[in-house]
């Protein structure tokens, strides 16, 4: 199956270049595979870039889930990062990511000086000081 890097996968979402939403279109239509990576870098393109506002990213990534031409890298994955993301408001998609990423390879606890990412469970703060 054919992939497809982040690139491509903003112009079938922004849609703000029709040349390239076309060629993106055409590349995808007998279906493509996009990696977790791409997912994340799109999600943080999309928030920062395009400033899709949280509740919109989120039904982004439930109709990537669903999509008839693109399958996700660790799809379970992706819709228990979905999960996350809708229930706690202070984090990011990639945030989200990152953890279930290592929740499903059984790497946990996930270290992080974010503050707010370290009161989801499976996550320890490293520090005093942090983001969030």
């Amino acid at each position: 199956m054919r992939a497809v890097d982040t690139n491509v996968l903003v112009r079938l979402l922004a849609r703000d270049d029709l040349a390239q939403t076309a060629a993106a279109e055409a590349f995808v239509a007998d279906g493509a595979w996009v990696p977790l990576l791409v997912l994340a870098e799109a999600s943080w393109v999309l928030s920062s870039v395009y400033e899709v506002q949280r509740r919109d990213l989120g039904t982004v990534v439930e109709m990537l889930l669903g999509h008839r031409s693109l399958v996700l890298e660790d799809a379970q994955v992706v819709a228990e990062a979905l999960t996350m993301f809708r229930e706690r408001p202070k984090l990011s998609f990639s945030d989200c990511l990152i953890l279930e990423v290592a929740r499903s390879a059984g790497h946990l606890p996930l270290g992080t000086f974010d503050r707010g990412l370290s009161q989801a469970p499976g996550a320890q703060h490293l520090g005093r000081r942090g983001a969030g």
